[in-house]
């Protein structure tokens, strides 16, 4: 049997329901007259298709029924994280599965016959009816199968006394799903997006592969931005070949945005387009062209798709968020202040932008307490305060480094007891343990950041800051390398070239490391510390002039910095571990002493 929801807590609370009562039903009945179901749900896109629908939301639900133990169920992830706020109900996580017929594995969650025995009745507020199911193509999917012979259990099921008058349908075929009534259609999700499949301008085959896998691999990754709806690639292929209207297609599959892209080859080189349009309007958000030599085709593939895909998160909130605040709802929810604060966030850094993306967090948790996405940005925030030894008044009152440091502890304990998947958790401890100089455990946090998002160019980038100061310069090289690959016109990339040039010179590669020193200073001249290091790097290369010029630029701006003993002293993580001092000893130390700077 499958069955359509249009609410995964319906979903649950339905199969729960039926499990538990035939638990009780089974309890008198002899074992060779007993019915019992397996009950897979799955959350996903399916195709309606007159009164069938299938796709890959319906495979995973009967793929997950499979693995139920009779009398059990067994849900996806995206179910799982739907449901464990408003539904009390144990479920084990049984790891990620490899099923047949799905290309990537799938995070399985089960109770068995026994938790479902001991669970309790949940009431929940009854819906209006309505006609029949919305068109919405996303939905709770439930797949039931029978142990039993189907036809017989199907029939002795729906036979079975409820204690109050009940419909019998007829039996269905699983070729001819139930229809649903009591449909109640919900407002399009802000972060919605459908990855439209790539159009390929050449006439190379391998090049057709090439631009449906930048489809596959951008649908997949857009998955992991924070509470986004994205349009299965079963759904968006429905459209390859044909000419769309980008309104229809929003009306169609209830989506704000729609990416379009074409590839194609330019010389040596395959060159991607694409452009982020607004599906109520029409409009254009924005558009950009990501190249990549053609000479490795999955290479190239997988560069594209990661800068894209970064890219697009920035812009898909920031469009989020200007839309809240054109719409200026009369009462905006916990998640409309999250995306405002990661708007004011990915905005170049200021004191200004930090207070507006800390008020717009604490806001969001004063609606929500347990706002699992608004712990982790005020995190974030208060150790941008922390790394930056920024100063900042909390109501009135005075906040210390270590206040801020045990605050940012405490929320992403809190965060991470309630959801153990979220990258930019395990981001922000990563990088709050170094800042603690808790080096080996930084390195371990942000590497399971990046294990759940491979296109975190920040904890990519904070990794390779990590192995710097455990005196690793040339594990950390390729991870700058790689985080300024994924995003070249980051707001502040300054951040990425100042490591880079930082890395070089520890190397003792002081050519390299010039050059990037200089594009870090023309990219944030009023920032102390590219002066500082430039002046090491010149210094040592020889060029005593520019070197001393450097110098004085930086104690202009930090003029506490004006000796070694001072660096030591009060620059964080100078003396991050022995092997990074004794690598900057030998390095910045003498060039910065041959610039001028003065050891006490």
């Amino acid at each position: 049997m499958l069955v359509e929801f249009p609410s995964v807590v319906d979903a649950v609370r339905c199969a729960v329901e039926v499990q538990r009562a035939m638990v009780d039903f089974n309890a008198d009945t002899p074992e060779d007259k007993s019915i019992t179901f397996r009950i897979g749900i799955n959350l996903g896109d399916v195709i309606i298709d007159g009164d069938d629908i299938y796709g890959d939301g319906v495979n995973i639900a009967a793929r997950l029924e499979a693995l139920a133990e009779p009398g059990g169920i067994c849900i996806s992830r995206v179910v799982r994280d739907q449901i464990r706020d408003k539904l009390p109900y144990p479920f084990e996580d049984m790891g990620e599965q490899s099923v047949k017929n799905i290309a990537r594995p799938v995070r399985a969650y089960a109770m068995g016959v026994d938790a479902v025995a001991s669970t309790q009745f949940v009431a929940l507020p009854a819906q209006p009816n309505s006609a029949r199911r919305s068109k919405l193509p996303r939905h709770a999917v439930i797949a039931a199968s029978l142990v039993t012979v189907i036809g017989i259990g199907l029939a002795a099921w729906w036979a079975w006394p409820h204690g109050g008058s009940v419909s019998v349908p007829a039996p269905v075929s699983p070729q001819s799903p139930p229809t649903i009534t009591g449909t109640v259609a919900k407002p399009v999700p802000r972060l919605s997006i459908v990855v439209l499949p790539f159009v390929n301008l050449t006439n190379d085959p391998e090049q057709e592969y090439f631009a449906d896998g930048v489809t596959d691999d951008l649908t997949t990754d857009l998955t992991r931005i924070t509470d986004s709806f994205v349009i299965a690639r079963n759904t968006a292929f429905t459209y390859k070949g044909k000419t769309v209207d980008v309104k229809q297609i929003g009306k169609e599959l209830s989506v704000r945005y729609a990416l379009e892209g074409s590839v194609r080859r330019v010389d040596q080189q395959v060159r991607a387009n694409v452009q982020l349009i607004d599906t109520e309007t029409g409009a254009h958000i924005w558009a950009d062209r990501f190249e990549a030599d053609r000479a490795d085709l999955a290479k190239a593939q997988d560069q594209i798709v990661a800068r894209l895909a970064r890219r697009l998160q920035l812009e898909i909130v920031e469009a989020a968020t200007r839309r809240i605040e054109l719409e200026k709802p009369v009462n905006p929810d916990a998640s409309d202040f999250v995306m405002g604060g990661w708007a004011w966030y990915y905005r170049p850094t200021t004191t200004a932008s930090l207070q507006e993306a800390q008020g717009a967090f604490e806001r969001a948790l004063e609606i929500d307490p347990q706002s699992v996405d608004a712990k982790i940005g005020l995190a974030w925030i208060v150790t941008e305060y922390v790394a930056e030894s920024r100063s900042h008044v909390v109501n009135g009152v005075s906040i210390s480094r270590e206040q801020d440091m045990a605050r940012a502890d405490q929320l992403l304990l809190e965060a991470l007891e309630r959801d153990r998947d979220k990258p930019k958790a395990y981001f922000v401890l990563g990088r709050l343990r170094r800042l603690q100089n808790r080096l080996i455990e930084s390195k371990i946090e942000l590497e399971k950041a990046i294990a759940l998002d491979r296109n975190n160019a920040t904890a990519i980038l904070q990794l390779g800051i990590t192995l710097l100061y455990l005196g690793q310069p040339e594990a950390a090289l390729p991870h700058f390398e790689y985080a300024l690959q994924l995003n070249p016109k980051a707001q502040n990339v300054w951040f990425n070239y100042f490591w880079l040039g930082d890395c070089h010179l520890l190397l003792g590669q002081t050519d390299e490391a010039t050059d990037f020193l200089r594009k870090s200073r023309a990219a944030s001249p009023r920032f102390w510390a590219p002066h500082l290091f430039l002046a090491a790097a010149l210094a040592l290369r020889g060029d005593a002039d520019e070197a001393k010029a450097a110098l004085a630029e930086s104690l202009k701006l930090k003029p506490e910095y004006n000796s070694l003993a001072q660096l030591s002293a009060k620059a964080s993580n100078w003396n991050a571990s022995p092997q990074f001092a004794a690598l900057r000893e030998k390095t910045v130390d003498v060039g910065l002493r041959r610039a001028g700077m003065p050891d006490e």
